[in-house]
């Protein structure tokens, strides 16, 4: 029997919440769908806990810094506080019923199962297929991908789900891959006692962004005994029954535990998408409205729409969904400024586009770098001030296309620069601003300086 609805919603993460609790809301019947936990990766594996954890860490490592500034203090790193506010605090030991009950109070039906797409309008979990109506929406977001390494697969590697549950620091850690999940969570395990080391195959750490950003975070780990080593491939795993040995370009790295953090991928198969023509081999393609371009009432927020693996991506984008399902007036999706933060110690936010982006995109690029330590917070800051800022301008044009905010507070300072890209507030506007004194955004009038006119 096929069920009529208004709405279904597959993938209930940030996006796809949001999307199906404020359709049914308006009064849409809505079917959401996920096999796993309501709210995603964010609330249960992701943003929430793992800032708990970063938050634990950065209290040791201000702990140690005492001796320079204020005195004498010693600490004893415990896990088990971190652990009991993720397991009470963030997650309720990994059940969603609150988050279930949420939803259904809004006047939607949750259905827990492995969804697909079933021709146009169509979707099916377990033995019940959908039909609606109005839309299907896909929010299924990206699953850790684990590289062809020999002999891992064979192997209990972490990925950050394990990480997050764990009830114990380990002994010592091994950690495949140095973007944003892999350095957070390495620095946070070394700041508990951990033995540490990032293998990261390309050439600086936290690749997508700036290189100044990777070397500064390879000096810091330096400096905090974490073993860095980038622009190496990693031939082997194998696991002893206690302890993970890794052939990394003919040397052996040996630890407790293998946390693999090397990116997350999109599986389209799995959802069916050729059943409504499309190539699940190739990316969803989504218009300014996210309809899924060549399929019929078919939209899509989230990771598979290869925007941004973000949760304010995914949260802007349900913003713009459910006004164009509603028939409401949509503002056109504009990604120019999509931020992102990297929460090590320093934070490393950034906004639109590197240099090396903005360059080989055809702009006439003109770029200004200022340091946050030769900065009057950053002087007053001392211990723990590592960090700079890098605007990135288009001088034809004479608006700033990129930034990167670098530092303590290196996310919140991101905040203007964002602003300033997304609302391409001129460079000479940005010069004649009034930038509070003694503050960390004040080196952002450093930057313009260094700039030129």
């Amino acid at each position: 029997m096929i069920e009529r609805v208004d709405v279904v919603v597959v993938g209930l993460g940030p996006g796809g919440e949001e999307v199906a609790g404020r359709l049914a809301s308006a009064g849409l019947d809505v079917v959401g769908i996920d096999a796993e936990l309501v709210g995603g990766e964010c609330p249960y594996w992701g943003c929430i806990p793992s800032k708990m954890m970063i938050r634990a860490a950065n209290l040791l490592a201000e702990a140690g810094r005492v001796d320079t500034l204020a005195g004498t203090a010693s600490v004893v790193p415990d896990w088990a506080p971190v652990a009991r506010r993720i397991r009470d605090e963030a997650t309720d030991d990994w059940d969603d019923s609150v988050a279930v009950e949420r939803f259904e109070g809004k006047g939607g039906r949750f259905v827990r199962g492995w969804a697909r797409l079933d021709g146009p309008g169509r979707v099916v979990v377990g033995d019940r297929t959908f039909a609606a109506t109005r839309a299907v929406v896909l929010a299924t977001g990206a699953r850790p991908w684990i590289p062809p390494v020999s002999g891992l697969a064979d192997t209990p590697y972490w990925t950050n789900r394990d990480a997050v549950r764990t009830e114990a620091g380990p002994g010592s850690l091994a950690v495949l891959g140095g973007g944003a999940i892999g350095v957070e969570l390495a620095q946070v395990f070394r700041r508990f006692g951990s033995e540490v080391t990032v293998i990261e195959a390309g050439p600086h750490l936290v690749g997508p962004e700036e290189p100044e950003a990777g070397l500064l975070l390879a000096g810091v780990f330096e400096h905090e005994d974490i073993d860095v080593r980038t622009g190496v491939t990693v031939d082997s795993v194998h696991f002893d029954g206690s302890r993970f040995a890794l052939m990394v370009d003919g040397s052996s790295v040996v630890a407790d535990h293998l946390l693999v953090a090397t990116g997350r991928r999109v599986d389209l198969a799995t959802v069916d998408v050729a059943s409504v023509g499309l190539d699940p081999s190739l990316p969803l393609v989504v218009d300014d409205h996210l309809r899924v371009e060549g399929a019929e009432r078919l939209w899509a927020v989230g990771d598979v729409t290869a925007k941004g693996a973000f949760t304010h991506v995914s949260m802007y984008q349900a913003d713009i969904v459910v006004r164009d399902v509603l028939g409401e007036e949509v503002v056109p999706a504009d990604y120019r400024a999509v931020p992102r933060v990297t929460f090590t110690d320093p934070e490393i936010g950034s906004v639109g586009l590197s240099e090396r982006d903005a360059r080989s995109s055809g702009l006439q690029v003109r770029v200004g770098t200022a340091q946050v330590p030769s900065s009057a917070r950053g002087w007053i800051h001392k211990a723990g001030n590592p960090g700079f800022v890098k605007l990135v301008e288009d001088r034809n044009r004479g608006v700033l296309v990129g930034a990167t905010s670098a530092g303590p507070s290196g996310g919140e300072v991101l905040s203007m620069l964002t602003l300033a890209v997304h609302a391409e507030v001129p460079v000479g506007t940005l010069r004649h601003m009034i930038y509070a004194y003694p503050t960390f955004h004040r080196a952002v009038e450093d930057a313009l300086r260094d700039l030129g006119s």
